[in-house]
């Protein structure tokens, strides 16, 4: 448990370091604490001889056109109940320059806002079913202002469940598909076709 806590902790001083920086920089330096955690950490989803403990994950060059600051709006009322239990309520949605998002808030879980994003990369050079952009029960917050929520998509990474099976993680479902692809955030590795 204390290494869970630990990996958490890491990820929320992560997002908390790079809210505060330019985006281009902090997005080095996020690749860079990520590159460490999956690395060293014994939480890590990469088995110990996986070959990106050494080289590190594949992540696409920082593009800012990929940035935007999107107002929170409403959106109907949606419930999905996950495996294990965990509940999540659609809080409103996020319209993008690439399309709209759904905002999800983890209601059986510890609370959080939660946005997945599946795009047309997905099971071609992003994982089939979909990356994370925000988990801010986990710490993957990149933050927001009276103009909005920052929805970076440089800033989208695989779920543990991409790395290893034996971890169960929520999906993108519908209202979080992007029918363009986003070349841009964690990439799989080349000639590793998605498992999903």
């Amino acid at each position: 448990m204390l290494d869970l806590l630990a990996w958490r902790r890491t990820v929320a001083e992560l997002y908390a370091a790079v809210r505060g920086l330019d985006p281009a920089e902090g997005h080095a330096r996020w690749r860079a604490g990520r590159e460490a955690l999956f690395r060293t950490s014994p939480q890590s989803p990469l088995a110990a001889d996986d070959p990106r403990r050494a080289t590190g994950l594949p992540v696409a060059p920082y593009d800012p056109a990929w940035r935007a600051v999107v107002p929170l709006e409403p959106a109907a009322p949606a419930r999905r109940v996950l495996e294990g239990d965990v509940a999540m309520e659609r809080v409103g949605v996020l319209r993008t320059p690439w399309g709209p998002l759904d905002a999800w808030w983890l209601t059986g879980y510890s609370g959080g806002l939660f946005v997945p994003v599946r795009d047309a990369t997905a099971g071609t050079t992003s994982y089939g079913a979909g990356r994370y952009l925000l988990d801010t029960a986990k710490g993957a917050d990149l933050g927001s202002s009276d103009a909005g929520v920052v929805v970076d998509l440089n800033f989208l990474y695989h779920p543990s469940c991409a790395y290893d099976p034996a971890w169960s993680c929520p999906l993108a479902p519908a209202g979080n598909v992007l029918e363009v692809p986003v070349p841009v955030g964690e990439q799989l590795v080349v000639g590793n076709p998605s498992p999903a």
